[in-house]
């Protein structure tokens, strides 16, 4: 029988560390397990954090014997986790800035409860936001069972930043917006196979934004404003991971990171109600401020 599992505390976990990985979860007890799985098998960032906050409407998924394996095997590599409950719930863009506020980290890697990274992912962000300099890099999510729908037309969308990358304003109705169509299904999946790339190569490229797996420059997304939005949004929102990014584009650019080690579990999804757009709020006051 599973003996019980020690959440740790904020003030033992809240220290200077290279990286910290700040996970909101609800009601995804196997999802959360695959995520936490795909963290233990990242090598090349030692001591790396992870944060876990819980929003389930019974038992914290954390506790679920499986994923409760998960953060036993991440402490035994040496890596703090701490597990959090935040309730009630005042929405997405709260939950992501609770979390936030849990790290010291020079970095913090955003990602979902439904994502696994195949090893070397965590390694490869890293390097690229320390070469790169930017606000942001990330990696896109594949859905593998897409894998054989190839859509051509929206390979165009891809294109490589030929050095570091530049703050960009990106609005709706711009060309750049649009470059999130890269990202669906197995888009990118279909991008990298194309461009042939050695083994340990990468790629950065020019996005709007990036859903599932973002690694920040923790004090860049501080200096942007963060998630601290969260205070203007009605509870009933999604997009608040847009509003974030474009907030850092704006500020110190960002990019995504080819090739991608993430692939989505196409789990239904929990969050289902999703009256307001956050960044369509945010963005709405930035032109009234105009």
């Amino acid at each position: 029988m599973t003996r019980p599992l020690d959440p740790g505390t904020s003030e033992q976990f809240r220290r200077p560390r290279r990286v910290d990985v700040l996970i909101p979860t609800r009601n995804r007890p196997a999802e959360l397990a695959v995520t936490l799985s795909g963290l233990a098998a990242q090598e090349g960032v030692p001591g790396f954090g992870v944060v876990v906050s819980d929003q389930s409407d019974g038992e914290p998924a954390y506790t679920h014997p499986a994923a409760a394996t998960m953060v036993r095997a991440l402490r035994h590599r040496g890596h703090p986790v701490l597990l959090t409950r935040r309730l009630p719930r005042r929405g997405l863009a709260e939950h992501r800035s609770y979390l936030l506020g849990q790290s010291a980290a020079d970095a913090v890697l955003c990602l979902d409860d439904d994502v696994w990274l195949e090893p070397g992912s965590l390694s490869r962000l890293v390097g690229a936001l320390d070469e790169l300099g930017c606000g942001f890099v990330g990696n896109a999510v594949h859905g593998l069972s897409y894998t054989d729908d190839v859509r051509p037309d929206t390979h165009r969308h891809y294109e490589e930043w030929p050095g570091r990358p530049e703050p960009e304003r990106i609005r709706p109705g711009t060309p750049e917006w649009h470059r999130a169509a890269i990202h669906p299904a197995a888009n990118l999946l279909h991008v990298t196979e194309k461009l042939g790339l050695p083994a340990g190569a990468w790629r950065a490229y020019k996005v709007s934004w990036i859903g599932g797996c973002v690694l920040y420059d923790r004090a860049k997304l501080v200096d942007a404003g963060g998630f601290d939005f969260w205070e203007r949004l009605p509870e009933r929102h999604q997009g608040e991971d847009v509003a974030a990014q474009l907030a850092v584009l704006e500020r110190h650019g960002g990019a995504g990171v080819l090739p991608s080690g993430a692939y989505h579990l196409e789990s239904p999804t929990t969050v289902t109600e999703r009256d307001v757009e956050a960044w369509e709020v945010v963005l709405s006051e930035s032109n009234a401020e105009v």
